[in-house]
């Protein structure tokens, strides 16, 4: 084997290897804070945690847009270790995120998930219906918008050919193409 054999070998799995280790995901989406504040607990205490940092993440409910901010209200979720909201989980209360001047709505579309990284600067009173609720207010350091969920729906499929060794009407829970 040549000398430039083995060179572009070397380079080619360092380059498969590095774009493995890639993600896009913020390091400070990754990072838990060290109190780990929860929604429910801000909204009970709203003085004792301003100021604190917090990781929240859930699903986006709607965008509002005011004179110099635009407010992201999200359905809090428990997240995973790498900070993603799980949308099958409980709701831990909303909070809204605060971002600096007008935001396109359709840029962050109602039931997409979404994790913040930042400082719990105030609570605010707002309305959820006729009812009165308190929203903790996020300044973020970091966010990100994750990618849109797919569900997938099962269909039930079956193979007239494997008559002999099943019986005729298998199903199968995926796709089938002949």
């Amino acid at each position: 084997m040549s000398i430039w054999a083995k060179r572009f070998g070397t380079m080619l799995l360092t380059g498969l290897f590095l774009a493995g280790c890639s993600s896009t995901i913020p390091d400070l989406i990754k990072r838990v804070p060290k109190d780990n504040i929860q929604v429910d607990e801000v909204q009970q205490k709203p003085d004792e945690y301003l100021d604190s940092l917090v990781r929240w993440g859930g699903t986006i409910l709607q965008v509002e847009n005011l004179a110099e901010k635009t407010h992201i209200e999200v359905l809090g979720r428990k997240l995973s270790s790498n900070g993603k909201p799980d949308s099958t989980s409980r709701s831990q209360g909303r909070f809204k995120i605060a971002l600096q001047g007008f935001k396109e709505p359709e840029e962050f579309p109602k039931d997409r998930l979404i994790t913040v990284y930042g400082k719990l600067t105030e609570v605010i009173e707002g309305q959820v219906g006729t009812y009165n609720y308190r929203y903790p207010i996020v300044e973020p350091k970091a966010f990100y918008l994750w990618s849109k969920e797919r569900n997938y729906r099962h269909h039930d499929y079956y193979d007239p050919f494997y008559y002999p060794w099943h019986p005729y009407w298998y199903r199968y829970p995926y796709p089938y193409y002949w």
